[in-house]
């Protein structure tokens, strides 16, 4: 195991060109300003903060809870954070503060990377395919249907388990207490595997209506003005509260696929795949 976080991260890795911009190209100045107050303990460095979140926007990892948690389990933003693990109301309230300084540097950001030659700024164009998954449309099921079908086959296994039991001590008298009399029924596998699977496609259903509710509240929050520990309490109340719609669908065989209209006319369990150039390529 390499010594040191350092040696963990690759010479050619983003978070080193990142870091490098952030802290011998950007100007900081506006950011370092406004930390006067000498009363209370030190904030997190506003270098390393800039790194996590413009890394962040880079890679696509917005969230201030999901920044926290990549500051703790992801190599890059660990390095970036110099092993520091600010929590993910710290990072809020740093966005909340410096908003239009960060405005500004992303765009200084951006200037320097279009001049080094890493970026075009130009026209973009953008087109999608729908690629048929691996999966059948009849391995989906709703929301709805799982929560019926979840309480049939609750009911079968606790049907099947009570005659598993009588089987089973009906055999220890037949066979003696030492022979293979206690398995369970083939059928009762079967009813309890597709119950286990309807139940983790649930959560992952109430999982993602959760975190669609709070982005979307939160989102309201900020565009209201509020501060940032008002967004995070509006997300967490929409979380608790969000239930997924009864036609939410998710597929047994390829969760990641979606049922999507094809060219066919018909109903398929499909990926959309895209792609995007630049008017250089």
């Amino acid at each position: 195991m390499p010594p040191s976080l350092d040696d963990w991260l690759p010479a050619e890795h983003l978070a080193r060109f990142i870091a490098d911009l952030v802290d011998d190209h950007l100007d900081l100045s506006r950011i370092h300003a406004a930390y006067t107050e000498v009363r209370g303990g030190p904030p997190y460095d506003p270098r390393l903060m800039v790194r996590i979140l413009l890394y962040g926007y880079t890679t696509g990892v917005r969230s201030s809870r999901r920044l926290e948690a990549a500051c703790v389990d992801v190599v890059a933003f660990r390095w970036l954070a110099a092993g520091s693990a600010p929590d993910y109301r710290a990072i809020a309230r740093f966005r909340k503060r410096h908003l239009s300084a960060l405005g500004h540097l992303f765009v200084q950001a951006l200037a320097l990377c279009q001049a080094a030659g890493m970026v075009s700024l130009g026209q973009v164009a953008l087109d999608g395919t729908k690629v048929r998954a691996n999966a059948s449309r009849r391995k989906a099921m709703s929301y709805a249907r799982m929560s019926q079908k979840e309480k049939i086959l609750a009911d079968e296994v606790s049907a099947l388990l009570a005659n598993a039991e009588r089987i089973d001590k009906a055999e220890d008298n037949k066979f003696g207490k030492n022979r293979r009399g206690d398995e369970l029924p083939e059928e009762l596998a079967r009813r309890e595997t597709r119950l286990a699977k309807i139940r983790e496609a649930k959560a992952a259903l109430e999982e993602e209506a959760r975190h669609r509710a709070r982005e979307q509240a939160e989102a309201s929050a900020r565009d209201r003005g509020d501060d940032a520990e008002v967004v995070v309490a509006k997300g967490e109340a929409a979380a608790a509260q969000a239930v997924p719609k009864p036609k939410a669908q998710r597929n047994f065989t390829d969760p990641d696929s979606k049922i999507m209209p094809t060219s066919d006319g018909a109903f398929h369990q499909c990926y959309n795949a895209q792609a995007v150039v630049d008017a250089d390529h």
